[in-house]
């Protein structure tokens, strides 16, 4: 069993305190910004940034669909924690300054599974992942530019 990584950045011309203040809102930008992947999604506890949890289901592939409870932190300014209590999921956006705009990243991690479904795991799985992650920054980038 070995951990598994998915990466996506993506640069967006909107200031960084914008941005963060986006990333963080998971009332009303985050269900604009999931993408078909995404359902069920709903807040349970508060709603902007740390002490935040909420549920959604992913649908990674068309067998795998995960059942994710997340809680919210915010370790420091700029990072959104998110932690799955249904598995060893871990996902973290980062938004930093980037000139005049912002550089957004989005890494997930999680104990993938042993032998040969773990190898097919560690090697698809994140290719996978960033393709939904590169449609959720997409969707990030036309509302902070809204």
């Amino acid at each position: 069993m070995g951990q598994v990584t998915a990466t996506a950045e993506r640069t967006i011309d909107a200031p960084v305190d914008t941005v963060r203040a986006l990333v963080a809102d998971y009332t009303d930008t985050r269900p604009k910004i999931l993408t078909e992947a995404y359902f069920d999604y709903a807040v349970s506890e508060g709603g902007t940034g740390a002490g935040t949890v909420a549920s959604w289901k992913l649908q990674a592939t068309s067998k795998r669909v995960r059942d994710v409870a997340a809680t919210v932190t915010e370790p420091e300014p700029g990072t959104v924690v998110e932690t799955d209590a249904n598995s060893t999921m871990v996902t973290t956006w980062t938004v930093s300054e980037s000139g005049s705009g912002s550089t957004v990243r989005i890494e997930t991690t999680w104990q993938g599974a042993g032998g040969i479904g773990g190898f097919f795991e560690k090697t698809f799985a994140p290719g996978g992942l960033k393709k939904i992650y590169d449609g959720v920054l997409d969707n990030l980038e036309k509302v902070a530019k809204a």
